[in-house]
């Protein structure tokens, strides 16, 4: 995927949790145990919170999901802390002092023992042979048992990568196959061609085919800067503990380098690897250097250049560059011509006038050099132990993680990023319950209404664009659980989405590429497809929730359908305070500091007036200040950075807004709730602790201090503290005097 959608959060960290989930009996016998510890509990809180009369008639469950309910609310709080002076720590200090962060891992959340879950749903499906699997399904696990096949992996040791290095012209470093002539028949153009098309490697360049910003219905080709090595650019160039994260970046190239000498029976020559592993530091650096920052990359009106190939030569030269050839070369893999007409859409044009003087500093060998170094980062963690045994010392610089992922887990992932409809069908089949779309579908429709009736409470817009907010928001599609086809046994798609891969048991390595490739062909393929405003972007079997700005359309992945953000047996108040919350901040992303540019169809436009886009941006402003006056202990004291996260932010805040109006509006219109069983807390009360629950987690310092250079999510503490600081009807609900830390004399508001 090339342009990224707005996630609810957390989706790109590889690494995962630990969570053993109870048998039929353990379970039983836990709720006894349960039932009793929260008569004795239930009434130690009773004395801080008491039930208003108006709910003191409420129904108390006792089914076995809000008896589950209860303990996992009561466990995770710290009811010693008061609520409104630290929320987050009266939601989530039990939480946090029961659970540590296991050696795999660089954080451990909530989320992430979701996903834990269902890693262990997936792995049974995955390993279960007994059944008759249709193709897809039967690829799937193929794929599976050859990422389990370590025998073989060992054995195989560092030959499948050597092979593949020798389709990409080598790696001068490693195998000495470098001289002068090759050099003159190096072409870059070629070069970045092959690692794009054929290996999703989009190294120097960036170029993908996704929807036109400017017409979502067609698709248009992208021209971007591209990723680096490590996963943020301040790690190139600042000192601390990014400077330790160089240091062993460095030296993961140069083991990796030299292993592959010596398995080509090459003289170690230690001093010139180490200066060709500088040099191509040295060169990722400057890229780095010429990147714009992420701060600079919000505004996609600013970002968005259509010129067609002529203009695009003219501009970015790059000292005799060929963009046809290169672009040309890249399509052929798909047998897609360029037309005579063809534009191109420019994101990157401050880092391609940077890019120029790099290409004519450094050597067609460096350059190679760094090619081949992108691709076999990569594809480390797909050989045998000695190679990912290379990683620990820049994983724990990184991460703060000592310890590798046991295989299965990494398998399951593996297999679930690159075949997410196949292993979504069989989650699907085995986990979630049916009547689960038409709840949440519903309460989609309860919240969408709430933001269209607020708009009016705005007096920083004016009505021309509250109009036009309107009907976007009713215009928002929404897709919940899965498609529909994945379960369908006559219908043909799911088979012919994998009808190129073809895997064997023995060649995992072999079978990655295979993936890579494919990925890299079907997004290129696209370009003279007209876009599928019903395409899925993301799997079933994913704990996440997504807004797309080009198809105007909301995704609730079945994967993230469950306790404590949903269920079908627990109360509302839990499931407006989770599930509910979460479809707010998705809608809400329509109309961030980056969603706002586009209209009711996915099409980049401005929608609004003089008055209400200045008046967005001032309150916009007030939170980039709140939250940038955040500051992390954890990341050494370095402060949240409230521009990044801004949209993200506003999302958070207008979601647990819109949903707690949801959840009002349902109760006054006849909505009976239920109380839970040994907690003495008002239904109100149990939304905002379920919304704040479903953000308890802890970080490694280490990857604290990357979240706060590479995430657009505020830490999960203050993604509580902050929007719910700006909720006065937080403030009543606990009964916070003014001046506490929950309830600030000055709040921020944007929806």
């Amino acid at each position: 995927m090339g342009k990224s959608e707005s996630p609810l959060g957390m989706v790109e960290s590889a690494d995962r949790a630990r969570q053993r989930r109870p048998g039929f009996l353990e379970g039983g016998l836990l709720l006894l145990l349960v039932t009793a510890a929260l008569v004795a509990l239930g009434v130690l809180y009773a004395d801080r919170r008491g039930i208003p009369e108006s709910q003191e008639g409420s129904e108390v469950c006792t089914t076995p999901g809000c008896v589950m309910a209860a303990a996992r609310i009561l466990q995770n709080m710290d009811p010693t802390m008061e609520p409104c002076d630290d929320f987050y720590q009266f939601a989530c200090g039990g939480w946090l002092r029961h659970h540590v962060i296991p050696e795999t891992n660089s954080r451990y959340s909530i989320f992430d023992i979701l996903r834990d879950q269902v890693e262990v749903i997936l792995k049974v499906v995955l390993e279960n042979s007994t059944a008759k699997d249709r193709p897809a399904v039967e690829k799937a696990k193929m794929l599976y048992r050859s990422c389990m096949n370590e025998n073989v992996i060992e054995r195989r040791g560092s030959q499948p990568l050597l092979d593949t290095l020798e389709v990409v012209g080598g790696w001068p470093v490693a195998m000495d196959k470098w001289n002068e002539t090759t050099g003159l028949k190096w072409e870059l153009e070629r070069q970045l061609a092959l690692m794009n098309s054929q290996f999703n490697r989009r190294v120097l360049i960036d170029l993908f085919v996704w929807n036109d910003d400017q017409n979502s219905s067609r698709h248009v080709i992208y021209i971007d800067q591209p990723t680096l090595g490590m996963p943020s650019r301040d790690y190139y160039f600042s000192g601390g503990r990014d400077r330790k994260v160089r240091e062993a970046y460095l030296q993961l190239m140069v083991s990796v380098a030299t292993m592959l000498r010596e398995d080509e029976n090459l003289p170690r020559d230690s001093r010139r690897v180490q200066e060709d592993m500088a040099q191509v530091l040295q060169l990722e650096t400057q890229l780095a250097k010429a990147t714009a920052p992420q701060e600079e990359r919000h505004d996609v009106i600013a970002l968005y250049h259509r010129m067609g190939l002529k203009e695009l030569q003219s501009q970015f030269g790059l000292k005799g560059f060929n963009w046809t050839l290169f672009i040309q070369t890249v399509l052929s893999s798909v047998n897609v011509k360029l037309l005579p007409d063809e534009e191109v859409v420019v994101y990157g044009v401050p880092y391609l006038q940077n890019l120029e003087s790099i290409l004519d500093t450094y050597s067609a060998r460096t350059i190679q050099n760094y090619l081949a170094w992108r691709l076999v980062l990569d594809r480390i963690g797909s050989l045998s132990q000695r190679f990912k045994d290379t990683r620990v010392n820049y994983r724990r610089a990184l991460f703060g993680t000592m310890v590798e992922e046991v295989r299965w887990r990494e398998c399951v992932g593996y297999v679930n990023s690159n075949m997410e409809s196949a292993v979504g069908s069989l989650y699907v089949r085995e986990a979630f319950p049916r009547d689960s779309k038409s709840m949440v579908r519903e309460l989609v429709g309860k919240v969408r209404a709430v933001f269209v009736e607020t708009l009016d409470e705005l007096s920083w817009m004016d009505e021309e664009s509250k109009e036009k907010a309107r009907e976007k928001a009713m215009s928002i599609q929404e897709q919940i659980g899965h498609p529909d086809y994945i379960l369908e046994e006559r219908n043909r798609r799911l088979d012919e989405e994998y009808s190129n891969l073809n895997f064997s048991e023995d060649l995992y390595f072999e079978n990655g590429l295979q993936n890579l490739k494919v990925g890299a062909q079907r997004g290129l393929r696209k370009l003279r497809e007209k876009a599928d405003p019903n395409l899925w972007i993301i799997g079933a079997a994913v704990v996440n929730a997504f807004y797309s700005p080009n198809r105007n359309q909301i995704v609730f992945p079945a994967g993230i359908l469950q306790p404590p953000l949903f269920s079908e047996e627990q109360p509302q108040a839990l499931n407006f305070g989770g599930i509910g919350t979460v479809i707010g901040h998705e809608i809400t992303h329509g109309f961030d500091n980056s969603g706002r540019n586009f209209d009711k169809n996915g099409n980049m436009m401005d929608w609004w007036s003089n008055f209400s886009s200045q008046h967005f941006w001032e309150q916009s402003e007030c939170m980039i200040y709140q939250y940038g006056n955040y500051s992390w202990d954890l990341a050494e004291g370095q402060n949240v950075n409230g521009f990044n996260t801004l949209g993200e932010n506003i999302a958070d805040n207008g979601g647990v807004r819109q949903a707690y109006q949801a959840y009002l509006k349902w109760m006054a219109e006849g909505g009976k709730d239920q109380q839970l069983p040994g907690l003495a807390l008002t239904h109100e009360q149990l939304f905002f602790i379920n919304y704040a629950q479903v953000w308890c987690g802890s970080y490694r310092p280490e990857f604290a201090i990357q979240s706060i250079k590479t995430d657009v999510h505020s830490p999960l503490k203050y993604r509580v503290l902050g929007s719910l600081q700006n909720l006065a009807a937080f403030a009543d609900t606990f009964h916070c005097t003014q001046g506490t830390p929950m309830h600030p004399k000055e709040r921020c508001r944007v929806w």
